[in-house]
């Protein structure tokens, strides 16, 4: 048997664990194939690198759907409960995770997955639905040990509903607010106080290109990932004023709403009182299925 023929065969023999883990991530069997065969085209490219088949090809399948989920790409196409019969089992789970992959596949999970951030929903996946240790998924998400271990402990949490209280959602709301009026008042100080050391700020490439052109009317200047407390806090200094506080997807965060209609959204991930993430979405496509509550007016903007 030459190379190609044993890396196809297996390959082939864990088809069937990657495609649980991309759907878990996803949410469609389409683009959970999609995910296993740009993970194939990785393999056979990258075979020569790979001391541990079984750990590379489940880092590289959570790779590719971190960036499927980042580039907002994934929809779900087909009918949920179609694709809930179709799903594949690697038969490693456990009873007690039987009973929360049950619960994984329901439309109201996946639901509550889609208000996560791309990191948050990997890091609960990958830990709570196949058990890899924070050491692994740290370099997956880029980031530490501790970060990916509050990620997914924020993720659960919203999960098991404890993120729908109302006192976690007034604290929410206050951190995102007390955000908001120190980049008004160019509180650089307070910003990097409100901010987690290793947060991260990501812009879609609509903002990317929307900032740039808007650069010498005095726009933030998005990047497409832009890493650290200080660098997020500087980009954002100044430069709420007419931001107003809302409702995304049920949580607090912010809109910038121009008469009163919404063009960007800004997603805020809040772990242990301090702002992990903050996501950047201007993609008209991408805010049409973005629920958005102005609770907060600006007048005189």
């Amino acid at each position: 048997m030459d190379k190609k023929e044993w890396l196809a065969k297996n390959f082939e023999e864990r088809r069937s664990h990657l495609k649980a883990v991309a759907y878990r991530m996803l949410g469609s069997t389409g683009e959970a194939e999609d995910a296993v065969q740009e993970t194939w085209t990785r393999l056979q490219s990258e075979s020569d690198q790979i001391d541990n088949l079984n750990g590379w090809l489940t880092t590289v399948v959570a790779r590719v759907c971190l960036d499927m989920l980042r580039s907002k790409k994934s929809k779900r196409e087909e009918p949920l409960d179609d694709e809930i019969s179709e799903l594949p089992s690697d038969g490693s789970e456990n009873p007690e995770t039987n009973f929360i992959l049950a619960d994984a596949v329901g439309p109201a999970l996946l639901l509550v997955l889609d208000t996560l951030t791309p990191a948050e929903r990997i890091a609960f996946v990958l830990h709570d639905l196949f058990d890899l240790s924070f050491e692994e998924i740290a370099p997956i998400i880029d980031r530490t040990e501790e970060n990916a271990r509050q990620l997914a402990s924020r993720a659960r949490k919203r999960i098991r509903g404890a993120k729908n209280s109302k006192e976690d959602s007034d604290r929410q709301r206050e951190i995102v607010s007390a955000f908001l009026a120190a980049s008004r008042e160019g509180n650089l100080n307070a910003l990097i106080k409100l901010l987690h050391p290793d947060a991260t700020l990501r812009a879609d490439e609509t903002a990317v290109k929307v900032a740039e052109a808007n650069k010498a009317k005095g726009a933030p200047q998005f990047k497409k990932e832009i890493k650290g407390a200080h660098n997020v806090a500087d980009t954002m200094n100044g430069k709420a004023a007419a931001a107003q506080l809302a409702l995304i997807n049920g949580f607090a965060g912010a809109t910038w709403a121009p008469g009163g209609k919404p063009v960007v959204a800004f997603r805020f991930s809040v772990v242990d009182d301090k702002i992990a993430d903050i996501e950047i979405v201007m993609d008209p496509k991408n805010l049409n299925t973005t629920t958005i509550e102005i609770i907060e007016s600006n007048s005189g903007r």
